[in-house]
């Protein structure tokens, strides 16, 4: 950094300033993101988010099996209510299962 003198003082101090300011500007955005509504899937998105054919995610809407929004005529998918619908259909280990047994006898 060059040396400065005190006529230029000023300048500096509010160009520092600026920095500051850019800087907390910044940080705020990082720390509040904005909440951004969810974008529905459509079935071919949903049934590649699954891993599944379209024709399979289909038959489990008929049968009511999975979580889907029907505003109209087509079928919609919310990817959080794909991931709490894989979350609820959870198999309990080996471990688990006896270890269920096992409270159940002793009580």
């Amino acid at each position: 950094m060059e040396p400065f003198g005190f006529t230029e003082l000023p300048e500096i101090i509010r160009q520092l300033f600026e920095k500051v300011e850019r800087i907390e500007h910044m940080l705020e955005k990082m720390q509040s993101p904005s909440i951004e509504p969810e974008r529905p899937l459509s079935v071919s998105e949903a049934a590649t988010y699954l891993n599944i054919t379209t024709a399979a995610l289909y038959s489990m809407t008929s049968r009511r099996l999975i979580p889907f929004n029907k505003p109209g005529k087509g079928l919609y998918f919310l990817r959080s209510d794909l991931d709490e619908w894989i979350n609820q259909a959870r198999n309990k280990t080996h471990a688990e299962l006896i270890a269920a047994n096992k409270f159940r006898f002793r009580s």
